[in-house]
């Protein structure tokens, strides 16, 4: 059965006449005949007797309809859920976030997507690092956000941001004099060489500002003692604050983390101190338009 073959059969038993079928269905007489001849030869049986130009169903004939009808109101009650979904009624995302950044990142993005696309489940997979290759192997997740972004041919990034890396010191620290204000910065510059005796709560290499760090650390020559490394950034921009070292800090999680007293932020004015911000999904996937939608949201929000 196809669903063009249904409704030849259907609009013949309507009309009981070839020509007023062919007429609706716009297609020539002789090929809706033609139509109506291989499928009787593909069922080894006769579906209508003819009388003058009077076409009458045979009981196989009445049997194939009710089958016919039933296949075509399935169809139909998909047609319309799809229609349902392709118009953001209703779906699902999975997206892989980094472990520390869903908490600053997605309650801005979801306050607006939830209100756009109420039906659409979102299941958010926070993930510790790695991501893209966690991407790659799990075909259930549609794109993940990171900030390491190594090309891969199976691929396709988007930016969302580019974002500073500040540094991070305790209210009252006496080299907090020592910063610029700058007209193009919306944060003080400060020499970071003049840091260079200063300790640092650093995250682990592995995480993207880790890795920043210690490649700011090389460019300018600096070995400063590193007392505590963690994982969390909030436990380090705490560890700052009370006073036991330095730290660094991606601006967009600075402006969205929420503490009882902001600590005091630099910007150290360098080209390396930035990370792209990536969204990225397999190549060739189908993205649906709420999934678009989530792009674009996380793009202006961010």
């Amino acid at each position: 059965m196809n669903f063009q073959e249904l409704n030849y059969i259907l609009c013949i038993a309507k009309h009981q006449n070839l020509t007023k079928a062919a007429q609706e269905l716009y297609i020539s007489q002789p090929t809706l005949t033609k139509h109506l001849q291989k499928l009787e030869r593909e069922m080894n049986g006769k579906l209508f007797v003819r009388s003058g130009n009077v076409y009458t169903a045979t009981y196989l004939g009445r049997r194939y309809m009710e089958y016919a009808r039933k296949v075509l109101a399935v169809n139909q009650d998909w047609e319309k859920e799809l229609q349902d979904l392709t118009s953001y009624n209703e779906g699902e995302l999975n997206i892989a976030f980094p472990l520390m950044r869903s908490s600053c990142m997605v309650p801005q993005i979801m306050e607006v997507f939830h209100e756009q696309y109420p039906g659409v489940r979102v299941n958010l997979r926070e993930e510790t690092y790695a991501i893209q290759e966690r991407l790659l192997l799990d075909d259930q997740l549609d794109f993940a956000i990171f900030n390491e972004a190594k090309p891969h041919p199976k691929l396709v990034y988007e930016t969302l941001l580019r974002e500073e890396i500040l540094l991070v010191m305790p209210e009252g620290h006496p080299l907090a004099s020592q910063a610029v204000k700058r007209s193009e910065k919306e944060y003080p510059w400060i020499d970071l060489r003049l840091l260079r005796q200063e300790p640092f709560i650093l995250h682990f290499p592995e995480q993207t500002t880790g890795q920043i760090a210690l490649e700011l650390f090389e460019k300018y020559g600096m070995n400063p003692p590193v007392p505590i490394r963690t994982r969390n950034t909030v436990t380090c921009v705490k560890l700052c604050q009370k006073g036991l070292g330095l730290c660094f800090i991606p601006e967009n999680y600075m402006k969205n983390i929420e503490l009882k007293h902001p600590p005091l932020c630099f910007s150290i004015g360098d080209e390396d101190a930035f990370s792209p911000l990536t969204l990225a999904y397999r190549k060739g996937a189908y993205l649906p338009a709420y999934a678009r939608d989530f792009i674009r949201i996380a793009q202006q929000k961010l």
